[in-house]
Protein backbone atom coordinates (compact mmCIF):
# COMPACT_ATOMS: atom_id res chain seq x y z
CA UNK A 1 0.00 0.00 0.00
CA UNK A 2 2.78 2.47 0.84
CA UNK A 3 4.52 1.75 -2.47
CA UNK A 4 1.27 2.28 -4.42
CA UNK A 5 0.62 5.59 -2.68
CA UNK A 6 4.16 6.74 -3.41
CA UNK A 7 3.92 5.82 -7.09
CA UNK A 8 0.58 7.58 -7.39
CA UNK A 9 2.00 10.74 -5.86
CA UNK A 10 4.96 10.70 -8.23
CA UNK A 11 2.72 10.12 -11.24
CA UNK A 12 0.46 13.01 -10.27
CA UNK A 13 3.35 15.41 -9.60
CA UNK A 14 3.30 16.78 -13.16
CA UNK A 15 0.52 16.56 -15.74
CA UNK A 16 -1.34 18.67 -18.31
CA UNK A 17 -4.80 20.23 -18.19
CA UNK A 18 -6.73 22.33 -20.69
CA UNK A 19 -7.74 25.16 -18.34
CA UNK A 20 -7.44 26.34 -14.75
CA UNK A 21 -10.30 27.34 -12.48
CA UNK A 22 -13.63 26.28 -10.99
CA UNK A 23 -16.04 29.23 -11.25
CA UNK A 24 -14.38 30.31 -14.47
CA UNK A 25 -11.89 28.55 -16.70
CA UNK A 26 -8.73 30.43 -17.62
CA UNK A 27 -6.54 29.65 -20.62
CA UNK A 28 -3.46 31.33 -22.08
CA UNK A 29 -3.98 31.56 -25.84
CA UNK A 30 -1.25 31.91 -28.45
CA UNK A 31 -2.37 34.80 -30.69
CA UNK A 32 -0.69 33.47 -33.86
CA UNK A 33 -2.32 30.03 -33.82
CA UNK A 34 -5.44 30.82 -31.77
CA UNK A 35 -4.78 27.72 -29.67
CA UNK A 36 -4.58 27.50 -25.90
CA UNK A 37 -1.09 26.76 -24.61
CA UNK A 38 -0.81 23.54 -22.58
CA UNK A 39 -1.11 24.07 -18.84
CA UNK A 40 1.29 21.99 -16.78
CA UNK A 41 0.35 21.21 -13.17
CA UNK A 42 3.20 20.60 -10.74
CA UNK A 43 2.98 20.59 -6.94
CA UNK A 44 -0.47 22.14 -7.11
CA UNK A 45 0.56 25.06 -9.32
CA UNK A 46 -0.30 25.79 -12.95
CA UNK A 47 2.47 26.63 -15.41
CA UNK A 48 2.60 27.59 -19.08
CA UNK A 49 5.64 27.70 -21.37
CA UNK A 50 6.02 30.84 -23.46
CA UNK A 51 8.34 31.91 -26.27
CA UNK A 52 9.98 35.35 -26.33
CA UNK A 53 8.28 37.69 -28.78
CA UNK A 54 5.06 35.65 -29.02
CA UNK A 55 1.81 37.50 -28.33
CA UNK A 56 -0.79 35.92 -26.07
CA UNK A 57 -4.19 36.62 -24.57
CA UNK A 58 -5.90 35.53 -21.36
CA UNK A 59 -9.18 33.76 -22.09
CA UNK A 60 -11.70 33.72 -19.22
CA UNK A 61 -14.80 31.53 -19.56
CA UNK A 62 -17.59 32.07 -17.02
CA UNK A 63 -18.95 28.65 -16.07
CA UNK A 64 -21.83 29.97 -13.96
CA UNK A 65 -25.35 31.04 -14.81
CA UNK A 66 -24.71 34.44 -13.21
CA UNK A 67 -22.37 37.40 -13.62
CA UNK A 68 -18.75 37.27 -12.51
CA UNK A 69 -16.21 40.03 -12.03
CA UNK A 70 -12.67 39.03 -13.04
CA UNK A 71 -9.90 41.24 -11.61
CA UNK A 72 -6.85 40.33 -13.66
CA UNK A 73 -3.16 40.90 -13.02
CA UNK A 74 -0.03 40.17 -15.04
CA UNK A 75 3.32 40.28 -13.29
CA UNK A 76 1.63 41.83 -10.26
CA UNK A 77 0.13 44.70 -12.29
CA UNK A 78 -3.58 45.30 -12.88
CA UNK A 79 -4.17 44.92 -16.63
CA UNK A 80 -6.86 47.65 -16.70
CA UNK A 81 -5.36 50.47 -14.64
CA UNK A 82 -1.63 49.68 -14.60
CA UNK A 83 -1.59 49.97 -10.81
CA UNK A 84 0.14 47.44 -8.58
CA UNK A 85 -2.52 44.75 -8.39
CA UNK A 86 -4.92 44.23 -5.48
CA UNK A 87 -8.30 42.52 -5.12
CA UNK A 88 -10.35 45.71 -4.70
CA UNK A 89 -9.54 47.13 -8.13
CA UNK A 90 -11.67 47.16 -11.28
CA UNK A 91 -11.80 44.34 -13.80
CA UNK A 92 -13.89 42.68 -16.48
CA UNK A 93 -17.53 41.69 -15.96
CA UNK A 94 -18.52 38.40 -17.59
CA UNK A 95 -22.16 37.61 -18.24
CA UNK A 96 -23.57 34.12 -17.55
CA UNK A 97 -21.73 31.39 -19.53
CA UNK A 98 -19.86 34.03 -21.53
CA UNK A 99 -16.17 34.33 -22.30
CA UNK A 100 -13.76 37.14 -23.07
CA UNK A 101 -10.19 37.30 -24.35
CA UNK A 102 -8.07 39.84 -22.48
CA UNK A 103 -5.61 40.77 -25.22
CA UNK A 104 -3.40 43.29 -23.46
CA UNK A 105 -2.88 46.27 -21.19
CA UNK A 106 -6.01 48.45 -21.31
CA UNK A 107 -5.23 51.84 -22.91
CA UNK A 108 -8.79 53.05 -23.54
CA UNK A 109 -12.31 51.67 -23.98
CA UNK A 110 -11.36 50.79 -27.56
CA UNK A 111 -7.75 49.59 -27.52
CA UNK A 112 -5.12 47.67 -25.57
CA UNK A 113 -1.33 47.23 -25.80
CA UNK A 114 -0.84 43.57 -26.71
CA UNK A 115 0.60 41.09 -24.22
CA UNK A 116 3.75 39.35 -25.46
CA UNK A 117 6.37 37.21 -23.78
CA UNK A 118 9.49 39.29 -23.28
CA UNK A 119 12.76 39.30 -21.45
CA UNK A 120 12.29 40.21 -17.78
CA UNK A 121 14.03 43.56 -18.20
CA UNK A 122 11.72 44.42 -21.12
CA UNK A 123 8.52 43.52 -19.27
CA UNK A 124 6.04 46.29 -18.48
CA UNK A 125 6.36 45.56 -14.76
CA UNK A 126 10.15 45.85 -14.78
CA UNK A 127 10.08 48.97 -16.96
CA UNK A 128 7.77 50.63 -14.42
CA UNK A 129 9.99 49.65 -11.48
CA UNK A 130 8.07 46.58 -10.25
CA UNK A 131 9.98 43.42 -11.26
CA UNK A 132 9.34 41.34 -8.13
CA UNK A 133 6.22 39.52 -9.34
CA UNK A 134 7.21 38.97 -12.98
CA UNK A 135 6.20 35.53 -14.24
CA UNK A 136 2.65 35.05 -12.97
CA UNK A 137 -0.86 35.76 -14.24
CA UNK A 138 -3.66 36.14 -11.69
CA UNK A 139 -7.46 36.12 -11.96
CA UNK A 140 -9.54 36.99 -8.87
CA UNK A 141 -13.24 36.15 -9.27
CA UNK A 142 -16.19 37.80 -7.51
CA UNK A 143 -19.89 37.00 -7.68
CA UNK A 144 -22.41 39.82 -8.04
CA UNK A 145 -24.47 40.84 -5.05
CA UNK A 146 -28.11 39.78 -5.43
CA UNK A 147 -30.86 41.97 -6.91
CA UNK A 148 -28.78 43.55 -9.65
CA UNK A 149 -29.60 43.23 -13.36
CA UNK A 150 -27.45 40.91 -15.42
CA UNK A 151 -25.19 42.37 -18.12
CA UNK A 152 -23.63 41.23 -21.34
CA UNK A 153 -19.95 40.38 -21.67
CA UNK A 154 -17.08 42.73 -22.55
CA UNK A 155 -17.62 45.35 -19.85
CA UNK A 156 -15.48 46.94 -17.16
CA UNK A 157 -16.54 47.50 -13.58
CA UNK A 158 -16.96 51.20 -12.85
CA UNK A 159 -15.90 50.98 -9.20
CA UNK A 160 -12.28 51.76 -10.01
CA UNK A 161 -11.71 53.81 -13.14
CA UNK A 162 -8.19 53.49 -14.61
CA UNK A 163 -5.59 55.75 -13.03
CA UNK A 164 -2.03 56.54 -14.05
CA UNK A 165 0.41 53.65 -13.54
CA UNK A 166 2.70 54.01 -10.57
CA UNK A 167 5.88 53.96 -12.60
CA UNK A 168 7.88 55.76 -9.91
CA UNK A 169 7.75 52.77 -7.58
CA UNK A 170 11.08 50.97 -7.33
CA UNK A 171 11.91 47.59 -5.87
CA UNK A 172 14.98 47.08 -3.73
CA UNK A 173 15.20 43.49 -4.92
CA UNK A 174 15.91 44.47 -8.53
CA UNK A 175 15.41 42.12 -11.46
CA UNK A 176 14.92 38.40 -11.06
CA UNK A 177 18.07 36.45 -10.22
CA UNK A 178 17.66 33.90 -13.06
CA UNK A 179 16.81 34.63 -16.71
CA UNK A 180 13.15 34.08 -17.47
CA UNK A 181 10.15 35.63 -19.16
CA UNK A 182 8.01 38.68 -18.48
CA UNK A 183 5.12 40.32 -20.33
CA UNK A 184 5.83 43.29 -22.55
CA UNK A 185 3.76 46.34 -23.51
CA UNK A 186 3.18 45.59 -27.19
CA UNK A 187 1.46 46.94 -30.28
CA UNK A 188 -1.94 48.62 -30.20
CA UNK A 189 -4.80 46.14 -30.64
CA UNK A 190 -8.55 46.74 -30.91
CA UNK A 191 -10.56 45.59 -27.89
CA UNK A 192 -13.84 47.41 -27.32
CA UNK A 193 -15.50 47.43 -23.88
CA UNK A 194 -17.85 49.67 -21.89
CA UNK A 195 -18.36 50.53 -18.24
CA UNK A 196 -21.05 48.96 -16.01
CA UNK A 197 -21.81 48.84 -12.29
CA UNK A 198 -20.93 45.75 -10.26
CA UNK A 199 -21.50 45.37 -6.52
CA UNK A 200 -19.54 42.45 -5.10
CA UNK A 201 -21.21 39.87 -2.94
CA UNK A 202 -18.04 39.46 -0.85
CA UNK A 203 -15.01 41.57 0.00
CA UNK A 204 -12.60 38.73 -0.71
CA UNK A 205 -12.52 36.82 -4.02
CA UNK A 206 -14.66 33.70 -4.38
CA UNK A 207 -11.73 32.12 -6.23
CA UNK A 208 -8.17 33.07 -7.15
CA UNK A 209 -6.55 31.47 -10.19
CA UNK A 210 -2.79 31.78 -10.68
CA UNK A 211 -0.88 30.66 -13.77
CA UNK A 212 2.91 30.90 -13.65
CA UNK A 213 4.90 31.16 -16.85
CA UNK A 214 8.48 30.79 -18.02
CA UNK A 215 10.44 29.48 -20.99
CA UNK A 216 10.13 25.81 -21.93
CA UNK A 217 13.80 25.28 -21.10
CA UNK A 218 13.46 26.75 -17.62
CA UNK A 219 10.32 24.74 -16.85
CA UNK A 220 12.11 21.56 -17.94
CA UNK A 221 15.09 22.45 -15.75
CA UNK A 222 12.77 23.02 -12.78
CA UNK A 223 11.09 19.66 -13.31
CA UNK A 224 7.70 21.18 -14.20
CA UNK A 225 7.75 19.74 -17.73
CA UNK A 226 9.01 16.14 -17.76
CA UNK A 227 11.66 15.22 -20.29
CA UNK A 228 10.70 12.39 -22.62
CA UNK A 229 13.61 9.96 -22.45
CA UNK A 230 14.38 7.85 -25.51
CA UNK A 231 14.68 4.16 -24.71
CA UNK A 232 17.31 2.15 -26.65
CA UNK A 233 15.79 -0.08 -29.35
CA UNK A 234 16.90 -3.73 -29.69
CA UNK A 235 16.50 -3.82 -33.52
CA UNK A 236 17.16 -0.32 -34.89
CA UNK A 237 18.66 -1.41 -38.25
CA UNK A 238 18.96 -4.27 -40.73
CA UNK A 239 22.43 -5.51 -41.74
CA UNK A 240 25.78 -5.11 -40.02
CA UNK A 241 27.86 -2.21 -41.44
CA UNK A 242 31.64 -2.12 -41.42
CA UNK A 243 33.17 -0.21 -38.51
CA UNK A 244 34.97 3.07 -39.32
CA UNK A 245 38.61 2.65 -40.39
CA UNK A 246 41.41 4.18 -38.50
Amino acid sequence: MKTWLLLTALFAASFQVEAAGRLAQVQIVDKASGRALPLHVSNGRHYVAGKPGKEYSIRVQNRLGEDLLAVISVDGVNVVSGDTASYDQGGYILGPRSNFDVKGWRKSLERVAAFYFSRIEDSYAARTGRPDEVGVIGVALFKRKALQPEVEADVLSRKDAPSAPRGAERSAAGAAAEPGLGTGHGRSVASVVRYAEFERATEMPEEIIAIHYDSHENLVARGVIPVARREPQPFPGSFVPDPPRG
